[in-house]
């Protein structure tokens, strides 16, 4: 790295004194330094913009995250808002959570109260009972096309027997939303 000391410099108003090859100062009327516009730097695709986190425990819920019987998909107590910076923006949705069942079940993220996975067995099933908590890591990458906020929630449903979410006691449950560069 090269330094330049400059003790006193003389030009007449609006003249550019050349300082070496292709490197130059501006002057202004009062023969003070005119830098240069500096575009608006952008972060490169793919870089995180902002992370945004929840958590939820069936304690501060007053029971389980969520209970149900019903074959239609109904909404968890674990959900996030992000408001995307461009709509190029890309939004990373990671949920951890866990199960108990009685039967088969699904579960899916919905994004914008749409659901992002598939119509009837969203983005995990299982079948069959089990009489113990099973771990839960549903994640997906969502191109949401807004700055406005956007709210992506956990969904469950039951397709027989009772479908349990949110683990045991004060398990705590997690959703992270990351804003990435598009």
């Amino acid at each position: 790295m090269s330094t330049l000391t400059v003790k006193e410099l003389s030009a007449p108003t609006g003249e550019v004194i050349k300082i070496a090859a292709g490197k130059t100062l501006d002057l202004n009327s009062q023969g003070t330094l005119i830098l240069p516009t500096v575009p608006s730097a952008k972060m490169p695709t793919g870089s995180v913009l902002q992370v945004v986190n929840a958590t939820n425990t069936n304690t501060a819920n007053g029971g389980f995250l969520h209970t149900t019987t019903s074959s239609s998909y109904s909404a968890v107590a674990l959900s996030a808002a992000i408001t995307p910076s461009s709509t190029s923006s890309k939004i990373m949705v990671f949920i951890n959570t866990s199960y108990y069942r009685g039967g088969a079940s699904s579960w899916t993220i919905y994004g914008g109260g749409t659901n992002l996975g598939g119509s009837t067995h969203g983005m995990l099933r299982v079948t069959g009972g089990e009489s113990y908590w099973y771990p839960i890591s549903l994640s997906t990458l969502h191109s949401p096309n807004t700055t406005s906020a956007i709210t992506y929630q956990l969904y469950s449903r039951a397709e027989s027997g009772t479908t349990y979410t949110g683990g045991d006691g004060d398990v705590v449950s997690t959703i992270t939303l990351m804003e990435i560069q598009g």
